[in-house]
């Protein structure tokens, strides 16, 4: 690399810092109308930490920590650009955390300065081996890596989506059966509910014991299990939930009813893995047909090919 090229990389690092630095100083950092008014209206004390469940020190954490006011102003821009707030509140109400919207963009924020700085190394790795720096190509990369790690976040929350619901629904028939032996034995619903969180794990059983929590922090049990059913996409779920709420209600035989919907999922869940099956078999066609098939076909008429050769000269 030439003493020039490292020059202006180094010059233009330097300058990008210090336009960021002068952008986010405090006497030039815009200031909202809530911050003004907050110490004014806070009337309330701040609740204890203790009350709190401890968070682990994340990526997401640090980087608020260390860059909070641009990251917060690359939040807003990117939700201003982007929309669509309640699909993404669809999404991560789906998943089962306490990640806000605001939370997602500062992570897609995050994960768009990584891929611009992966593209920005690239840039440099590709300028260093060929000695020339094309301005155009550099952009492009920085930009590509920027728009790939924000829209990236999206994809990756979609996918996590995915996998949850697939898991809810791989345990959606023990759950129910269990609940079903429960209340044969004559328990309540609830009661059931609370057993069946108590012995077994997974996605399902913690979503049933959050809204028995709930359910017993002060939120009627009703309006509890009728949130799970608003968060979830699944309509063998959202059956589920309803037979409950309905057994809860007006008193009427649940046992049936649950095993006859995890009969249902267990059918369904059959044929979702003969679907897989034949779009397995499709694609293992691929190998066979462009790697396997040239390959036999090549050997069964490479040694004619060569005996029309020799008898040729």
């Amino acid at each position: 690399m030439s003493p020039g090229l490292v020059g202006m990389l180094v010059g233009l690092v330097a300058a990008t810092g210090l336009l960021l630095a002068i952008a986010y100083a405090p006497p030039f950092r815009h200031v909202r109308l809530v911050d003004r008014l907050a110490p004014y209206v806070s009337d309330t004390p701040a609740p204890s930490r203790l009350l709190g469940t401890a968070t682990q020190p994340g990526l997401l954490t640090a980087a608020r920590r260390v860059f909070g006011p641009a990251l917060s102003d690359g939040a807003r821009h990117v939700d201003r650009l982007l929309g669509g707030r309640i699909a993404v509140r669809r999404r991560l109400d789906a998943l089962g955390g306490d990640t806000t919207v605001e939370d997602f963009r500062v992570e897609q924020v995050v994960w768009g300065g990584l891929g611009l700085l992966g593209g920005a190394v690239l840039t440099v790795l590709g300028s260093a081996l060929s000695g020339a720096v094309n301005v155009l190509s550099a952009a492009l990369l920085c930009i590509a890596g920027l728009v790939g790690g924000v829209l990236g976040r999206d994809w990756w929350l979609t996918q996590q989506v995915q996998r949850r619901e697939e898991l809810l629904l791989a345990e959606f028939p023990v759950v129910a059966e269990l609940l079903a032996l429960a209340v044969t034995a004559g328990e309540s619903p609830t009661a059931a509910i609370a057993r069946v969180t108590r012995l077994s794990g997974g996605e399902l059983a913690r979503e049933l014991g959050a809204a028995l929590g709930r359910a017993r922090a002060g939120v009627p049990l009703i309006e509890a299990l009728q949130q799970l059913a608003d968060r979830t996409s699944l309509d063998a779920l959202a059956r589920f939930v309803d037979g409950l709420i309905v057994a809860i209600e007006r008193g009427t035989p649940l046992a049936e009813v649950l095993r006859a919907q995890a009969a249902d999922v267990r059918e369904a869940g059959k044929r979702r893995l003969l679907e897989a099956g034949g779009r397995k078999e499709i694609a293992m066609m691929v190998p066979v047909v462009f790697l396997v098939l040239p390959v036999t076909v090549l050997f069964a008429l490479f040694p004619g090919l060569i005996s029309i050769v020799s008898l040729a000269q």
